[in-house]
């Protein structure tokens, strides 16, 4: 009933919300009078705050129309390549000129933990100029028909699996913090079939490869509490008119709760300023304010199996640091990767996934070659910081880019013999044909 008692309360409060919305409309509107006093601002700031308090916060918009590719300002459009019941795979089209290079592809994993994959704007910005980007975006669980079937942590390995088999052999794969586990496993499963579509490079950005290295207060919780006391607490079912209705799920609006009640005093300092910049005019401080929450509170439903079977083998069991990780009845062994070169990433501060998590996958594949692995701990960040903002921008995503386009090379390089050696078999074999047809010649 939990989630039904959410929509109830959503909906008792959709008048008062509005009033709230016409109330802070008349009195910031020049025309009244009134709009200048103390009083009426401080008035049109608390109707804001209970407005946004109270909404339901949709889906974001990527809004990336152009990038800068070689000095010149190209149009992008967001197109859907591949598609399946609980994700789209979206390519950032750019209107290049005929005579440009093909750039490396890169797909973005998206964490599939709550918030959308709008959440990586600011990573998907920064590869623009220089890569093809595709990036996964996960569907609310919500919106997905019940008949569409389950997914869980298995069904996220094949979807990475398959979207790596579309892109082709000379993909670069980029984990972003939840992902990092799943995408480990499917190439850890690709790698142990020898398959040809292994990507070139794994990046493991700020991943719970393995929580028990300087578990934080997120990694504490999942053990002490366990898989049960989360099943019996925080899944509920979808209720109608959702088109996912009945569907098992760990609900957004619980779990924007959970991300809030961690840095509760930080939130509560935010919204105290953007009360204090609405009072006082502050337009550009209000904004900034109104464009990260716009984006922090827009999340999603996830499907229980999912979320379950993450708490469990990730979290509570330690499957994969331990060696017992399985995808469906095979068993996923890191030390299988061999020619994927493999980068990871971690913040200082990051207070989620803490120092060492990401970088336990250096240990685990130990078939890598020391020259195909990397490790970068960037300073003075936290979790957000590892995949947005200036440090981002500035410090990680050129190494990253440098990395990629590194094992690109080394990858073509390394190729040409190969196909030298290829093409000289295949010469000598033809001139043995046509030494032999001769020879069949002068017999005749």
């Amino acid at each position: 009933m939990l989630y039904h008692w959410y929509e109830a309360t959503h909906a008792m409060l959709s008048p008062y919300r509005a009033m709230a919305d016409a109330t802070k409309l008349a009195l910031n509107n020049p025309v009244n009078p009134f709009s200048h006093m103390p009083m009426a601002r401080q008035m049109a700031a608390g109707a804001e705050l209970f407005e946004r308090a109270t909404r339901r916060y949709g889906k974001p918009g990527f809004d990336l129309p152009t990038t800068l590719v070689g000095g010149e300002r190209v149009a992008v459009t967001e197109a859907t390549v591949w598609q399946r019941p609980f994700c789209n795979l979206v390519h950032f089209q750019r209107a290049l000129p005929a005579r440009h290079k093909p750039d490396p592809k890169v797909l973005i994993v998206a964490p599939m933990s709550g918030h959308y994959a709008t959440l990586l704007r600011g990573t998907v910005e920064s590869f623009l100029p220089n890569h093809e980007v595709f990036i996964t975006d996960w569907l609310d669980a919500r919106m997905v028909p019940l008949a569409d079937g389950r997914f869980d942590l298995d069904d996220y390995v094949d979807y990475v699996i398959s979207m790596l088999h579309f892109l082709g052999p000379d993909t670069h794969v980029m984990a972003v913090c939840q992902p990092a586990v799943p995408v480990f496993m499917a190439v850890s499963r690709m790698e142990a079939e020898d398959d040809p579509y292994v990507p070139t490079t794994l990046t493991l950005m700020g991943g719970p490869i393995d929580t028990r290295s300087n578990p934080t207060a997120v990694n504490k919780l999942a053990e002490e509490r366990g898989t049960e006391w989360f099943r019996r607490n925080v899944i509920t079912t979808v209720p109608f008119p959702h088109p996912g209705m009945m569907r098992p799920v760990y609900p957004g609006f619980l779990q924007i709760n959970g991300f809030m009640s961690m840095n509760l005093d930080r939130h509560v300092d935010a919204h105290r300023e953007l009360f204090r910049n609405l009072v006082k005019g502050d337009g550009d401080g209000a904004q900034k304010h109104r464009e990260f929450y716009d984006e922090y509170l827009a999340v999603m439903d996830l499907t229980a199996e999912f979320y379950l079977q993450t708490i469990e083998r990730v979290f509570v069991e330690h499957h994969l640091p331990r060696g017992i990780m399985m995808h469906r009845d095979r068993p996923v062994d890191p030390k299988a990767i061999r020619r994927v070169a493999l980068l990871t990433v971690e913040g200082e501060k990051d207070d989620i996934t803490g120092g060492g998590q990401t970088l336990a996958a250096h240990g685990l594949a130990t078939s890598i070659p020391e020259d195909m692995r990397h490790h970068h701990l960037q300073p003075a960040v936290g979790h957000y910081g590892v995949f947005n903002g200036s440090r981002f921008r500035a410090d990680i995503a050129p190494r990253v880019m440098d990395f990629m386009r590194t094992h690109a090379y080394r990858k073509t390089q390394a190729a040409k013999p190969a196909a030298k050696e290829k093409a000289s078999s295949a010469s000598t074999v033809l001139k043995m044909i046509r030494g032999g047809r001769g020879e069949a010649a002068k017999g005749h």
